[in-house]
């Protein structure tokens, strides 16, 4: 992730992006049949979830930070 979000808005946006992708490539992943295709897919699905667990981490620790503040560096 290039760039890290810094208000809630912007996390709750990316975590939204990152659940439809999942499900996304879930639902692709149940089309395909070719073994490079599932590589491919499975790799994608890992970066998600990764990408996911971060901006979820992210957000628990605005979570704790006062209400209006950025979140800490």
């Amino acid at each position: 992730m290039p760039d890290i979000p810094e208000t809630i808005e912007e996390i709750d946006a990316r975590i939204a992006t990152a659940r439809e992708n999942l499900r996304e490539l879930i639902e692709e992943a149940s089309g395909n049949a070719g073994a490079a295709d599932d590589e491919l897919i499975s790799r994608r699905i890992a970066e998600q979830e990764a990408q996911l667990e971060l901006l979820t981490k992210r957000r628990d620790e605005y979570a704790k930070a006062s209400p209006r503040s950025r979140i800490p560096k």
